[in-house]
């Protein structure tokens, strides 16, 4: 049975007649009797706030024991605690008292320090995980600084690149033309920028590459496409803006210029459609070859220019008929020889399809285990360019798009599973599969990324010792 009594209300019974000044202070609180003790020690920690919450239930017995001096010298205690208290609040202290009981919560809102123990805070599994890596940025702008510099660490001369390519932050097409710069023996890595100035993130990564131009990039240390900004010392090399076709024209030419050949295939890629455009930005930084692009139901007067410049090359259209009709790629077969169409019904199917695809020489032919992939957002087509370094360098891997920040797509998940790597007996001998996440937690959140690295995690498929 649960006993409310005030403190020191077992006290036997003979004491009780003893004058009050004769009781010792000190002798009150000891138990003397065999009474079990635990109720009275649980009670005792907290005595005095008790006491003024519950009143006691025995009055009279209160009375005999004379308990004033102990409550008086008790309560002076405690109000030169709650001054204390308030004393160090004031100056900055984290702890305040406020009622009957000391309360927790001063000490949680003056104190973070919990938060930053979170997954999140400490990089698993938003930044890395055992089998992806996360590029992520708030924006395309961000992720392409980060991506440069993954790429370039430039913590010593031989790290940087030898040029950049600067791009405006808003031309999806540009950069996925100018993407082919990436690749060797150019290798300048795509940043944004803009008209006046260049974004913040591209500053800070400008200032870190520090690209001082070399004979792979004709002495430039950056190649600007349009007007925008190019805070740098060196030489800088522009291509005039204009509508993607005309743009990426222009690049190709300079391309040519800086590899010394033409290329060995085209891509043409549907300027109005940037969702099915995306996968070309990698393989432009993996192989060299150009992109061009067509738009509409005629193909593009700069486009069918810069494919007669290299009579007998090969052209691969990427892209469904919707994005690119089948009169336009007739008009590209008139032109280049062969003309072959890579395409998915939909912007994930397409770029499993290009990822897949093998042709003379041309396409990822990634059917198997043991490679490198980039994973983005289908609706961000400005992170094709920004993620195109990784393409070029590491694990060389294709782009590869999701329609869905909380979960993989059916096909795509069923791709991952395609090329699942695994082990029969020795797992340091297997091929692995490595996965880039482009983008924050708003494009590809943390649950994805985890079935992405499930998805890529090496497998024991057989027994043995």
């Amino acid at each position: 049975m649960r006993r409310e009594k005030p403190i020191n209300a077992d006290l036997p019974a003979a004491q009780a007649p003893a004058p009050p000044a004769e009781e010792p202070e000190v002798e009150r609180p000891r138990p003397e009797r065999p009474a079990p003790p635990a109720p009275e020690k649980e009670a005792k920690p907290t005595p005095v706030p008790t006491s003024l919450a519950s009143p006691s239930p025995a009055p009279r017995r209160r009375r005999r024991v004379s308990l004033t001096p102990l409550l008086l010298l008790a309560l002076v205690a405690i109000a030169i605690g709650f001054i204390l208290a308030a004393v160090l609040a004031g100056g900055g202290g984290s702890r305040q008292q406020t009622g009957a009981a000391p309360t927790p919560a001063a000490p949680a809102a003056a104190e973070p320090p919990a938060e930053p123990q979170s997954a999140e805070a400490l990089g698993y599994p938003a930044f890395a995980t055992d089998n992806t890596t996360r590029v992520g940025g708030s924006d395309a702008v961000a992720n392409a600084a980060a991506a440069a510099l993954a790429v370039f660490p430039s913590t010593a001369a031989d790290l940087r690149p030898p040029a950049v390519t600067l791009v405006d932050e808003g031309d999806w097409a540009g950069a996925i033309a100018a993407s082919v710069l990436v690749a060797p023996p150019v290798r300048a890595p795509l940043l944004y920028s803009a008209a006046g100035e260049p974004p913040e993130a591209t500053a800070e990564a400008l200032a870190a590459l520090e690209p001082a131009g070399e004979n792979s990039a004709e002495g430039a240390a950056a190649f600007a496409v349009g007007s925008v900004a190019a805070p740098l010392e060196g030489k800088v090399t522009r291509v005039p803006a204009g509508d993607p076709a005309a743009e990426a024209a222009a690049i190709s030419a300079l391309r040519d210029r800086l590899f010394g050949a033409g290329p060995r295939h085209f891509v043409i890629a549907p300027g109005d459609a940037p969702e099915f455009a995306m996968p070309a930005a990698a393989w432009a930084a993996r192989s060299g070859d150009p992109v061009l692009f067509a738009e509409g139901e005629r193909l593009p007067a700069a486009t069918a220019k810069a494919l007669r410049e290299h009579p007998g090359v090969p052209a691969f259209v990427l892209g469904p008929p919707s994005a690119i009709p089948a009169a336009v790629m007739r008009e590209v077969g008139q032109i280049a020889d062969p003309v072959k169409r890579v395409s998915g019904p939909d912007p994930v199917a397409n770029a499993i399809a290009f990822a897949r695809y093998s042709a003379a020489g041309f396409g990822w032919n990634v059917d198997d285990p043991g490679h490198g992939f980039v994973l983005a957002r289908s609706n961000s087509p400005l992170d094709a360019g920004a993620a195109s370094a990784l393409s070029a360098a590491g694990t060389w891997g294709p782009l590869l798009l999701t329609d869905d920040a909380a979960k993989v797509p059916a096909e795509l998940r069923s791709y991952f599973l395609d090329v699942k790597p695994g082990y029969t007996t020795n797992p340091t001998r297997a091929f692995y599969n490595h996965v880039w996440v482009i983008g924050d937690e708003e494009a590809i959140d943390v649950n994805q990324q985890a079935e992405v690295n499930a998805l890529a995690e090496l497998a024991r498929i057989g027994g043995g010792e």
